[in-house]
């Protein structure tokens, strides 16, 4: 019988794909490096969710042939490992796209429509104030860059696009074309943070992203400009995210995610009334921790019983297994 390890909590409907499967699932709640590589020892394959697996725990984990990943990210596992010894890493590519995408037009909703001022007049007895609240601005012909269109980057523009906005996007990877057929615009990356009134960020973090958006790219961006980030902590430098926020050099930012998460209780961020946060749950609505569970459930049996239903998009290193 297959053992598969579950590491972090998901969805019950997860649970029960693996176990109608007739496979012995067994969950991890110590996290620790020492009890990961005894847990692990003997599993084949592993449900995971952002608990770090590197190569002091793979090196001691020869029967794991996939990892399967609880969203899209996978920068807490070492995939050069695995690719070199012909382990599989699986993500849940198809589960998370509305959710962000929702979470994305909050943020954007939110900051643009001042809400928490707005709030705060009422629940204050200032109803009669609200000409001395701070500008407030439309979604409507404004122009909205997505770094990065891959499903969710998609999801977002045809969201944006239902509020009469203008789409530009800039993705190295896709042709003009690919683009147009979306009803967006392809644009490079300098010329597309100085016109966007609305920038959303859909990268994965790597070594060409780290700090993408940095002091340099706060000074081009117009005063007006709305910045959110549900991507990864570490595109945006948070450094220099907190002087554009200070000195008004963008009008207002929301994140999802931070460079460390949880965030140290210091984080100047913290001090800004500019600024949205959220603790890295853009993808943990109900719906979508149902679906990424069920998928991420498949997406171990589809491989482990060389199913050909399996769906490569979600396969990351399947070039290195073939």
């Amino acid at each position: 019988m297959k053992k598969v390890a579950v590491v972090g909590q998901i969805h019950q409907a997860g649970w029960e794909v693996l176990k109608n499967a007739y496979y012995e699932v067994f969950e991890i709640k110590d996290f620790s490096q020492d009890n990961l590589k005894r847990e692990l020892f003997d599993a084949d394959a592993v449900a995971l969710r952002t608990t770090i697996i590197d190569e002091n725990i793979l090196k001691e984990c020869p029967k794991i042939k996939i990892i399967s990943r609880h969203g899209v990210g996978y920068n807490n596992v070492d995939l050069n490992y695995l690719n070199n010894h012909k382990q599989a890493l699986a993500i849940t590519g198809t589960s998370n796209a509305v959710s962000v995408a929702e979470h994305v037009m909050t943020m954007f909703l939110y900051l643009a429509k001042n809400i928490n001022n707005s709030d705060s007049l009422v629940r204050t007895g200032q109803f009669k104030k609200q000409s001395t609240l701070p500008n407030f601005f439309e979604l409507y012909k404004k122009k909205v860059l997505i770094l990065g269109f891959g499903r969710i980057g998609q999801a977002v523009a045809q969201r944006c696009l239902g509020f009469d906005t203008e789409v530009f996007v800039y993705d190295p990877f896709l042709d003009d074309k690919t683009i147009s057929e979306k009803n967006c615009t392809k644009i490079d990356f300098e010329e597309g943070i100085k016109i966007a009134d609305f920038i959303t960020i859909h990268m994965p973090l790597n070594d060409k992203t780290k700090n993408l958006i940095n002091k340099n790219c706060f000074l081009k961006m117009k005063d007006e400009s709305i910045l959110v980030n549900t991507a990864r902590g570490g595109i945006v430098n948070e450094n220099d995210l907190y002087w554009a926020l200070k000195n008004k050099k963008i009008h207002a930012a929301g994140t999802d995610v931070f460079e460390k998460e949880p965030p140290d209780e210091n984080n100047p961020l913290f001090q800004l009334d500019n600024i949205v946060m959220s603790p890295h749950n853009a993808a943990l609505t109900l719906e979508c921790r149902k679906r990424m569970s069920i998928e991420l459930a498949e997406n171990i049996i589809f491989y482990l019983e060389k199913n050909t239903k399996l769906n490569k998009s979600n396969i990351i290193n399947l070039q290195k297994l073939d």
